[in-house]
């Protein structure tokens, strides 16, 4: 009797902590109130009627847990985002050589590398256009299977379009990777300020190069199928603080307005 009690305190203390404080789904953003004596300046802050915001990512794989901001918890939710099983007849692509593992591996820590970046150059307001015309493939947090093998679930936007498809930059920032990759095909990443990156793979074409400033709007490169793929398709992924984030979201009209 004395054990179910403390369960059931216990579960009210959960659900107490997870109703009355601060929660968000998986791959979301939250925007934090700051009090004005909180320095929280290696952070994204949005300002908006005078009231500082800090803006955090909600890692997907933190569900059914909590994550710590400073004195703040914030409980990620559970999520069902569904599956996605794609077949790839090139089964070199999946099963690699121990060459091509050698490659991907350095590719990888390139790409990790890269994606510490943390700069002030620019500062995101997170009113982010849709890179290219298309349609949705696959949407982010999918549990991903490759030829019925179980792998990294897809925290990434899919969007299917012709090949030559012209991509551009949803937000201004500054090419800080380009390069061809196992995977990842015709690849770049985009700096956008306060550890807010993007990144753009299996394109045809590149249209940008190391370093160049992109205004928002401007021409990054065109649709394409290298890499591992199974047709032509933008695999556009948004890092917030080296979390992937969902693209979709921050995509939609009034993003900002809706999490302040």
């Amino acid at each position: 009797m004395i054990k179910y009690l403390i369960v059931i305190l216990i579960s009210s203390l959960v659900s107490l902590n997870i109703t009355g404080g601060y929660s968000g789904d998986p791959g979301e953003v939250y925007a934090i109130k700051l009090n004005q004596d909180e320095d929280v300046s290696s952070h994204l802050i949005i300002e908006k009627d005078g009231i500082r915001f800090a803006i955090v990512a909600l890692p997907y794989n933190k569900q059914g847990g909590f994550i710590k901001f400073y004195d703040k918890n914030i409980f990620i939710n559970n999520k069902d985002f569904g599956e996605s099983r794609i077949t790839i007849k090139n089964t070199s692509m999946v099963n690699l050589s121990p060459e091509d593992s050698i490659r991907a591996s350095k590719e990888s820590k390139i790409i990790r590398d890269a994606l510490q970046t943390f700069s002030t150059q620019y500062k995101s307001n997170l009113n982010f256009s849709n890179p290219v015309e298309g349609i949705i493939s696959s949407r982010y947090g999918k549990k991903r299977f490759i030829n019925e093998s179980p792998r990294s679930p897809h925290l990434a936007l899919d969007i299917a379009a012709p090949e030559g498809t012209k991509v551009i930059a949803p937000e201004e920032g500054k090419v800080i990777l380009v390069g061809d990759f196992f995977y990842s095909g015709n690849y770049l990443i985009l700096d956008h300020g306060y550890g807010l990156l993007s990144s753009y793979s299996h394109l045809s074409k590149i249209n940008v190069s190391m370093n160049q400033l992109i205004e928002k709007g401007e021409k990054i490169g065109e649709v394409g199928s290298t890499g591992r793929v199974t047709g032509p398709h933008l695999h556009w992924s948004v890092y917030l603080d080296n979390t992937r984030i969902n693209p979709e979201s921050i995509i939609k009209d009034n993003f900002l307005e809706s999490i302040l």
